[in-house]
């Protein structure tokens, strides 16, 4: 069982960067692609980026592509989101997700964990 744990999470003005981290536990997670993702108010959750176990592979969102980096630090357990030039439509929940391959990495199918969520709010 893997339990995941995000935060850096916060009130930030548009332009502004944010570094949200999701601290592992449990297990390793060093043999898992690790994902995050968002949900607006009102909306479906998205996917926003992964990355593979090795951290060889990375995908992003197009909406994110070029702003958001996504790392990992498989010794400290630990995945990273750094998001630079936010904007208003950033404003979500983040969640982070732990699954076994890269095989359809953009839908919640085949996520085994989940953490539980920090908050984004991007004001204009």
């Amino acid at each position: 069982q893997v339990q995941l744990v995000e935060s850096g999470g916060g009130l930030v003005q548009a332009g502004a960067s944010l570094r949200l981290s999701c601290a592992a536990s449990g297990r390793t997670i060093s043999s898992y692609a690790m994902g995050w993702f968002r949900q607006a108010p009102g909306k479906e959750r998205e996917f926003v980026a992964v990355i593979s176990w090795s951290g060889s592979t990375i995908y992003y969102a197009d909406s994110v592509k070029g702003r958001f980096t996504i790392s990992r630090d498989n010794a400290k357990n630990t995945v990273y989101l750094q998001m630079n030039s936010l904007k208003p439509e950033d404003t979500a929940v983040y969640y982070c997700a732990a699954r076994q391959t890269l095989r359809g990495y953009g839908s919640l199918g085949g996520y085994n964990y989940w953490g539980q969520g920090t908050q984004v709010t991007v004001s204009s």
